[in-house]
């Protein structure tokens, strides 16, 4: 391939600029160019370079946001015109964040795509409220799924899911969160299946709701939480710091 600068897609986690790991922090201390998501903590970028160039690019569910199709070209013009390109996007590239897409669209133009993993908000969650993704007694495994596909995209088959018994993890769920009840529902899960809501996972904002799946609509409304935030799904999350307080009501709206 021919080369030209460089492109890297760096995944800066949930929130916390803590969790960014050691080879982020590296290539945002090297970028020359900084494309970053609007979920994006600003803190990250005490680790860049004295005058690099910061270009906003947000994408967040229903609002206004930067057309994939410029990010990737102007990706391109970058790289041509031999800048070190970060691309920041939060929690990882490669899941929910159209990290496989940007790779193919710069391939196919002969430019060559580092990517570095980051801690996606599919994991520190739960992890940030106790609750494990498996568990020995409860779940051997966990899917994660958006609730939100590309428009015209068909719906994930929560039936299917439901039959799983599987720990969901759901991304891009809160707007949606009434039909994907219906849906594990009709699908076979039981009404009383623990769920979790934590919204700004890792962040000082952090706030999280404990309910069950029949409950989890009006439970999710009145706790005012909303986007971006994540729902887990399963018995395992009987496993959360605060279930044994409040018990099968399991309701709980909290900041850390």
């Amino acid at each position: 391939m021919a080369q030209f600068g460089s492109v890297t897609l760096v995944g800066a986690g949930p929130g916390d600029p803590d969790l960014l790991t050691v080879k982020a922090v590296r290539a945002i201390a090297r970028a020359t160019v900084l494309l970053m998501d609007d979920l994006v903590n600003p803190a990250v970028l005490a680790h860049a370079a004295p005058g690099v160039r910061v270009v906003e690019v947000g994408k967040r569910g229903g609002c206004a946001s930067t057309p994939q199709a410029f990010i990737e070209r102007l990706m391109l013009a970058e790289a041509r015109a031999g800048q070190h390109v970060v691309r920041l996007k939060g929690g990882d590239p490669y899941l929910f964040g159209r990290g496989g897409e940007e790779r193919a669209y710069l391939r196919s133009h002969g430019v060559e795509v580092t990517v570095i993993p980051g801690i996606s908000s599919g994991l520190a969650a739960p992890s940030a409220i106790g609750v494990p993704l498996t568990h020995r007694a409860w779940s051997q495994g966990a899917i994660f799924v958006t609730g939100h596909g590309k428009e015209g995209a068909a719906e994930p088959n929560w039936a299917a899911l439901a039959q799983s018994r599987l720990t969901l993890v759901i991304y891009m769920g809160v707007a949606r969160v009434a039909a994907i009840q219906a849906g594990l529902l009709a699908g076979g899960m039981a009404p009383g299946t623990p769920v979790a809501v934590v919204q700004s996972a890792s962040l000082p904002a952090q706030r999280q709701l404990l309910s069950t799946l029949q409950a989890l609509p009006d439970d999710l409304q009145a706790s005012g939480l909303a986007s971006p935030s994540i729902i887990v799904v399963g018995e395992v999350v009987r496993c959360a710091d605060a279930w044994d307080e409040h018990g099968a009501q399991g309701m709980l709206a909290a900041t850390v």
